[in-house]
């Protein structure tokens, strides 16, 4: 009977990921939890630490201090995730002039191109470009198999505003 059950056993290891104690995965949580989460576990600590070195019993404090030094991992990474943040917000507008400054230096373009003149990739130039397709801004002609987009041309030639 014990034999059945390890046979039915899988043998190796596991490659389920382990989540944290309360079932929380720190690296999907977003930055402000983060910073949220890391707080509220280093004020009790901190309150707690301030009182006990008021005490006779201060030497307490470091049975349990441990549990600071991953929320200050933690606190770390939620701050730096702040930042990155912002800096996506400039970089959404910078990424969008460089498109629309491809656009116009070379009148029509397909994805590839645009990933080539820009720091774009292909993929987010595509979803960018069919975005402002559906928009009614660009122009979308098809040749050779191939997606060009372009702006609108006004009386035969492209408009461009310089």
């Amino acid at each position: 009977m014990c034999g059945r059950w390890y046979v039915g056993r899988e043998t190796g290891f596991s490659t389920r990921r382990v989540r944290g104690p309360f079932g929380l995965d720190a690296e999907k949580m977003s930055p402000g939890a983060r910073v949220v989460v890391a707080l509220s576990v280093l004020g009790p600590v901190a309150l707690s630490g301030i009182f006990l070195a008021l005490t006779p019993v201060w030497w307490i404090f470091t049975t349990y201090f441990w549990v600071a030094f991953p929320a200050l991992g933690l606190l770390g990474s939620g701050i730096a995730g702040l930042r990155e943040g912002e800096a996506d917000r400039v970089s959404e507008e910078a990424g969008e002039r460089e498109l629309l400054e491809a656009l116009r230096d070379h009148g029509e373009v397909t994805p590839a191109g645009v990933a080539a003149a820009t720091s774009l990739t292909v993929a987010e130039a595509d979803r960018r470009l069919r975005e402002l397709a559906e928009g009614g801004q660009l122009e979308v002609r098809v040749r050779g198999g191939a997606i060009f987009y372009a702006l609108w041309e006004a009386e035969g030639r492209i408009a461009s505003v310089r």
